[in-house]
């Protein structure tokens, strides 16, 4: 396992299948910030989200799939309270937007849209329509898609907007939350057990 993200350190290694969620974070990454609580944890960017009130659920592809989530090669990415969830959306829609390859309509017409709409709600500049729209492309998103990256976007965009309205009606009204940096961890040294080295992903 890999814990990036709001803990206490980044960091690696190997625990048993079935080890929950919540000692994976404790153990590797050493639980969440001092006077923080875990928010949403993400199995890479390409399950849906896994929530606060999910943490105990063992650490495997079946456990993991039953609550609509996935382990995909076990890094996870943990955001607390102070975090969000609109801006990790953005976030997550960039960069899977601009590792698309580009060569069918569903990234072509939708991939983009639904990274720029997210972009507007951030910035607390959108509607109630542009919500709608979001929720239109994300049902087309994959029309005709060619590689799983599409599902992916769908999977993990509608997973957030389910499980967080509120972060998303606070933008809505207005209320834009204290600003921090959002990006995507890249691993770039690992010893011992423990990240020495992590800077982010430089397009999102």
């Amino acid at each position: 396992f890999t814990v990036v993200g709001d803990v206490v350190r980044p960091g690696f290694a190997e625990l048993e299948l079935g080890t929950s969620v919540r000692e994976v974070i404790e153990r590797v990454g050493g639980g969440p910030l001092p006077w923080r609580r875990v928010k949403a944890v993400f199995s890479g960017v390409a399950n849906g989200v896994i929530t606060a009130d999910q943490l105990d659920v063992p650490a495997t592809y079946e456990d993991l799939a039953a609550i609509g989530s996935g382990l995909g090669s076990a890094g996870l990415i943990v955001y607390d309270d102070t975090a969000d969830m609109v801006a990790v959306a953005r976030m997550f829609a960039r960069f899977l937007n601009i590792e698309s390859c580009g060569q069918c309509g569903a990234c072509k017409l939708h991939s983009g849209a639904i990274s720029d709409t997210l972009s507007l709600v951030e910035q607390s500049m959108a509607e109630d329509r542009d919500l709608e729209e979001l929720g239109a492309a994300l049902r087309m998103v994959t029309d005709q898609n060619r590689c799983y990256l599409p599902v992916e976007l769908q999977t993990v965009i509608a997973s957030i907007m389910r499980e967080f309205p509120k972060d998303f009606v606070a933008h809505l009204e207005g209320a834009v939350p204290l600003p921090r940096l959002y990006r995507l961890p890249t691993l770039v040294d690992m010893a011992n057990g423990a990240v020495q080295r992590v800077q982010p992903y430089p397009e999102t």
